[in-house]
């Protein structure tokens, strides 16, 4: 829900539950021993736009992105590369060998906007078709 801003209360500091909240849009994670006054200036800074988290789990986050940044080494390359996330979530859905119409219909588009999109991803990477843009996307490290 747009605007919604939700503070956990985590049973105990396990960073894959804690990853998993984050994932899931929490912005605010404090643990069940936390006293009242620690839940109420956690949403008190939520509420305020600040995230919150303790300071063991704040360091497997930081672990997490570092772990993630260094598996995605072309991310550099995607980014100059201009794909939107629709263009990216095409190409491989492309590259799995479903057809316009069915990926407009797994997406709930039209196949004229799944066109348009096809085309706009096409001249994006200089690709001549479909089959050339998802070779080119797989040897840039953007899907496998």
């Amino acid at each position: 829900m747009p605007g919604l801003k939700v503070v956990m209360i985590g049973m105990e500091a396990e960073p894959e539950t804690f990853l998993r909240a984050i994932h899931d849009g929490v912005v605010g994670y404090v643990l069940k021993d936390a006293s009242a006054m620690e839940v109420a200036a956690a949403v008190r800074s939520v509420a305020g736009d600040e995230a919150v988290c303790p300071p063991t789990l704040c360091l497997a986050l930081f672990r997490h992105l570092a772990t993630q940044r260094s598996q995605a080494p072309n991310f550099h390359f995607k980014h100059n590369l201009g794909l939107t996330r629709r263009e990216q979530q095409l190409v491989q859905m492309i590259g799995r060998g479903l057809t316009n119409k069915e990926i407009a219909s797994q997406l709930n588009l039209s196949e004229q906007t799944v066109k348009n999109h096809v085309h706009r991803m096409l001249r994006k990477v200089g690709a001549s078709d479909r089959l050339a843009a998802v070779e080119l996307c797989r040897s840039q490290g953007i899907f496998t």
